[in-house]
């Protein structure tokens, strides 16, 4: 007992410096940390053993609240780092993604997940629901870096777009995931369960998770900013580690009255943000939250590559393998240059958005929700389906992110100050 307790403290604490060094390490290398840390994970369960196999099915109460803490954590970490104002026109990239690039993705999907895979209704709206949204947590190389000292100077479109949409689409998946819940435990008549869906899983809860994130982060501001003793002005002490106070009160409030609490926190750190803009405080915060989320991550990602080793792939068709395949390359893209079409970015930041819908922590998440929420058949498929497009979303944009996202920079630069002239 004591040298399995001495090998695990040994693992955590490797893993844990190799968090620190990778990124450093890599540089502009086109591998990303959630690559090295999934194929660490596939070796170290697939060939050292024996392990307990980390099944997510087997394990779902630890699933669940495990990646609950990841998402949560990134989305306090995403929504600090935006530093735009909200607004229709200056958000107006992230409304259309979520306003019509999430719900194509999911419409298309769970019909896919009907006609090709042979889902019931449920099991292929969870399954649409689970992988539309794209990842605040996996998507680092091609997001908002940190808070930046001049707001105005931070953002491109491309950064900013899937920033602002993987802060938002992770919570507005619940009321789809609330369905395919609901259409398991009533059958697929809709007529007995539509009715509350729409009044408080669409209406309420979201509301909920807007209002209270607001309130909380507008009492937080005015704790960091303007308390009226300086003792107490915490943006005056650098303290980070309230950036989790900040967090778990914003996803609790909103719980508890029932709300979306992953669209409270964003909204709460976006708020938190808004309030002296150009401060470094946000920068303190931002870093906190940035290195427990980064500790999550290497966690959760070397899970689901001992997962991936150890069975949660076994029976895998080629059909789902097509599906997980169109997901990355064919339909998120195709959905999002329909939603783009005559917006203000530029062809290439278009493309570049459509590519890069990151999949990842939040999808396992919405699956070991819906799972022990409802009462579906065929979740091994449903988990093997949304594990390929994880898996697959990890290699391919950690593969191609930072040279497509160093080009993009380089044009911009060019654009802005001119070629180099002889």
């Amino acid at each position: 007992m004591a040298d399995t307790a001495a090998v695990v403290y040994v693992a955590a604490g490797a893993a844990t410096l190799a968090a620190a060094f990778l990124p450093r390490l890599l540089g502009r290398a086109p591998v990303s940390m959630p690559m090295v840390f999934l194929g660490v994970g596939a070796g170290v369960f697939g060939f050292i053993g024996p392990l307990p196999a980390p099944d997510p099915s087997e394990h779902a109460s630890v699933t669940l609240h495990l990646t609950e803490l990841c998402v949560i954590i990134s989305l306090m970490g995403a929504g600090l780092a935006l530093g735009r104002p909200v607004g229709l026109r200056r958000w107006s990239t992230t409304w259309r993604l979520l306003g019509i690039t999430m719900p194509l993705t999911i419409a298309v999907v769970a019909v896919l997940g009907g006609l090709l895979l042979g889902m019931g209704v449920a099991a292929a709206l969870l399954l649409a629901a689970a992988i539309a949204p794209t990842d605040p947590v996996l998507a680092t190389e091609v997001q908002v870096a940190e808070p930046a000292e001049d707001p105005e100077e931070d953002e491109d479109e491309v950064r900013f777009a899937l920033t602002s949409e993987a802060g938002l689409n992770d919570g507005l998946a619940f009321p789809f995931t609330y369905a395919a819940v609901a259409i398991s435990l009533a059958g697929v008549a809709p007529d007995g369960w539509l009715a509350h869906w729409l009044a408080v899983d669409v209406v309420w809860r979201v509301a909920a998770g807007v209002l209270v994130g607001l309130g909380a982060g507008w009492l937080l501001r005015k704790l960091f900013f303007a308390a009226p003793s300086e003792r107490f002005r915490l943006a005056e002490h650098a303290e980070g580690f309230v950036a989790l106070a900040a967090t778990f009160l914003a996803y609790g409030a909103a719980e508890f009255v029932e709300g979306y609490g992953f669209v409270a926190v964003f909204v709460c750190a976006c708020t938190i943000r808004a309030g002296e803009r150009s401060h470094g405080y946000h920068r303190v915060l931002h870093q906190y939250v940035e290195q427990v989320e980064r500790m999550l991550t290497v966690l959760v990602i070397f899970l689901l590559g001992g997962a991936a080793a150890t069975g949660l792939l076994a029976g895998t068709t080629w059909r789902e393998v097509l599906v997980a395949v169109l997901v990355l390359v064919v339909i998120r893209p195709a959905a999002s240059l329909v939603a783009l079409a005559g917006s203000r970015a530029g062809p290439r930041e278009r493309g570049a958005i459509a590519v890069f819908g990151v999949r990842g922590v939040g999808s396992v998440f919405y699956v070991a929700y819906g799972l022990q929420a409802g009462d579906f058949t065929g979740g091994e498929q449903v988990w093997r389906v949304v594990a390929l497009v994880v898996i697959g979303s990890i290699v391919l944009h950690g593969i191609s992110a930072t040279p497509v996202m160093r080009r993009l920079d380089r044009l911009r630069d060019e654009q802005v100050s001119g070629p180099d002239r002889p």
